[in-house]
């Protein structure tokens, strides 16, 4: 394993077991973060990329059933790790903030007992030392008069201000990587700027690495270095954020990008495109390219088989028949 490599995920699957029957959420992918890297996840809702991160992270309900061939995090196997080893690495090593500031912080503890908490438990900070600690990292995050914050409860700050009291938290034992998962969703498009450029500005300062998992382009565009696009429970298309911008291959990072508004001639807003038809149903995956049946340029192929990543260059790669090679001879199998 390279030592550049923080993370390293191989044929993770995660299966969540329901009365309908078995729904196959993650159906089987690799990738990896680089020590200081910025990695976006994209995709509709539904298509496996929270699923993704809570299985790496092993917070998974007790319906669901994960595995993978490899999930190496600085080096060490988290297969082995026990689930106290695991809160340990959770709380310490690697950050998260969840979508939505309001359910994730406890309603009736003050801001600086959420604080204090983690600082406790994984850094043996307490007293005075842990209050100052606390201010240092509100400050961190641009909140104001930290002094007096610290005594507020969630409901008396503002959407803004609670997400980052959980970028605060997150931050509290310095993790090597903070993962974000729709960190943006429910705050309105000012503030969306304010909390992506204060995560960038941390990531540069802190020298951490990030995974950003959010539906929105926009946001990737200004946040990732590298882009993985998840569709039905796999990866269709990974690059870096340029090319993925400049050369979207896959139909449905197309379909994505056609749905962004966008500046057309003289300024006018462009028309958006929508994608035609709906996700398809984990509970009985198609046997082929999960993205066949919505795709205007779907080939018999398409639907059978799953195809392999062919390189679109050094640092692109796509799962799509289109780029395939051997697409036409196994169309004659079929």
């Amino acid at each position: 394993m390279s030592h550049e490599q923080l993370l390293e995920v191989k044929n993770l699957k995660t299966t969540f077991l329901s009365e309908e029957g078995s729904v196959y959420a993650v159906r089987g992918i690799d990738f990896s973060v680089a020590k200081g890297e910025s990695l976006g996840i994209v995709g509709e809702s539904g298509c496996g990329k929270s699923v993704t991160m809570l299985s790496v992270l092993r917070l998974l309900t007790s319906n669901a059933r994960s595995s993978a061939d490899f999930l190496s995090f600085e080096g060490e196997d988290l297969l082995k790790k026990s689930k106290t080893e695991m809160r340990a690495i959770r709380g310490k090593k690697i950050g998260m903030i969840f979508q939505d500031p309001m359910t994730s912080l406890n309603p009736v503890y003050s801001v600086g007992n959420q604080i204090y908490e983690p600082l406790k438990i994984h850094m043996n900070i307490r007293g005075e030392a842990a209050r100052q600690k606390a201010i240092e990292l509100l400050k961190l995050v641009e909140i104001s008069s930290p002094e007096s914050r610290l005594k507020q409860f969630p409901h008396e700050f503002s959407g803004g201000m609670r997400q980052r009291t959980m970028i605060a938290i997150a931050l509290c034992c310095n993790p090597q990587l903070l993962i974000a998962d729709e960190p943006t969703t429910a705050l309105d498009v000012t503030i969306q700027a304010q909390i992506l450029e204060l995560m960038n500005g941390l990531k540069e300062k802190l020298h951490m690495s990030i995974i950003l998992i959010t539906h929105d382009l926009g946001v990737i565009a200004s946040m990732c270095t590298r882009i993985i696009v998840m569709y039905g429970g796999l990866i269709v298309e990974e690059a870096s954020a340029d090319e993925l911008f400049e050369n979207p291959v896959h139909p449905y990072t197309q379909g994505l990008m056609g749905s962004r508004p966008q500046a057309g001639e003289g300024g006018k807003a462009k028309k958006l495109s929508s994608i035609p038809g709906s996700p398809p149903d984990l509970l009985a995956p198609p046997k082929g390219c999960p993205f066949a049946p919505r795709c205007r340029k779907a080939m018999l192929v398409c639907k059978e088989y799953m195809p392999d990543f062919s390189q679109v260059s050094d640092s692109h790669k796509v799962a799509c028949w289109l780029r395939h090679p051997k697409a036409i001879t196994r169309m004659e199998a079929v």
